[in-house]
């Protein structure tokens, strides 16, 4: 039978013993250490077997790192995009711009260069907008009776007779297409130097009252004859389309193309004519009178 003292009173050695020893340990195995380096190969392989459960542990933070500049990135990148779409849509409306520009510039120079060869004053007008009459072909010009303009002046483009002034107003003015079923103008052919009469059918141009076995080809160019006294001649009105005779009708159907831009063009120019003067006559026609006190 045991009569040993019960374990509450086994105490052992004493707290203080043993933190004195294990003092003297660290102390001991600081010094070794130092001294000696003998613990590197300890602390090796205990790194190496540590490596795992701290990559295991940082796993979070990187993961909450990686999130972060994932984030970032692509709302940085989502920005970057919409910046560059608006700059090359920036850029595409002014490159459309500047497009648009030189094809102004270079249609007011040629629009400078018919004036010039016009042999009358000229006035620059812009197109407003078209009128609301469906039925007809006409447009409205900025240009009224404070700049000038009066009803009957012709009104052309860089490229041949658009039409005339029908309309006055005092800041702006009607213009009548040459293509409008009530216009009409007296032209020329340059080929056969026959002339004749161009009314507007609603859509183009129409020479007629010309006989059956009249001498006209398509690809003949019309010019204004200058008969009339209103428009100066050798202005291109149009080209001959269509030519078609037929044994039933007197007169042959002639269709043509006109020269100009019709309501196409943004400027143009107006013939500071006077549509009051009386045009001049033909030669033939001042010979054919009696001279005063010559016998009938």
């Amino acid at each position: 039978m045991d009569h040993g003292p019960p374990p509450l009173f086994n105490q052992g050695v004493s707290a203080r013993a043993r933190l004195a020893f294990f003092s003297f340990l660290a102390i001991a195995l600081i010094i070794v250490d130092a001294r000696v380096q003998a613990l590197d190969t300890v602390r090796a392989g205990v790194a190496v077997v540590l490596y795992p459960v701290q990559r295991l542990l940082l796993l979070p933070r990187q993961a909450a790192s990686a999130a972060g500049e994932y984030i970032t990135t692509m709302a940085g990148l989502v920005g970057e995009n919409e910046r560059l779409r608006r700059e090359a849509v920036e850029r595409a409306l002014l490159v459309q711009r500047a497009a648009a520009l030189e094809v102004e510039n270079d249609r007011l120079r040629r629009l400078l260069g018919a004036g010039e060869s016009a042999a009358a004053p000229t006035r620059l007008a812009r197109v407003l907008y078209e009128s609301r009459d469906v039925f007809s072909r006409k447009l409205v010009l900025d240009q009224g009776q404070q700049a000038g303009v009066r009803p009957g002046q012709p009104v052309i483009d860089e490229r041949g007779v658009v039409g005339q002034i029908t309309r006055v107003f005092p800041l702006t003015s009607e213009l009548s297409l040459l293509t409008d079923r009530e216009q009409s103008i007296a032209v020329q052919l340059l080929r056969t130097g026959q002339r004749g009469v161009v009314f507007g059918d609603g859509r183009g141009l129409e020479l007629r009252f010309m006989p059956v076995n009249v001498d006209i080809q398509e690809g003949d160019q019309a010019v204004t004859s200058g008969i009339d006294g209103l428009y100066p001649p050798g202005l291109a009105v149009g080209t001959v389309t269509r030519v078609q005779r037929t044994d039933k009708e007197r007169f042959a159907y002639i269709a043509l193309q006109p020269a100009a831009g019709i309501g196409e063009r943004v400027y143009l120019l107006v013939l500071a004519i006077d549509p009051q003067a009386q045009p001049p006559r033909p030669a033939e026609d001042r010979r054919s009178e009696p001279r005063r006190g010559a016998r009938r």
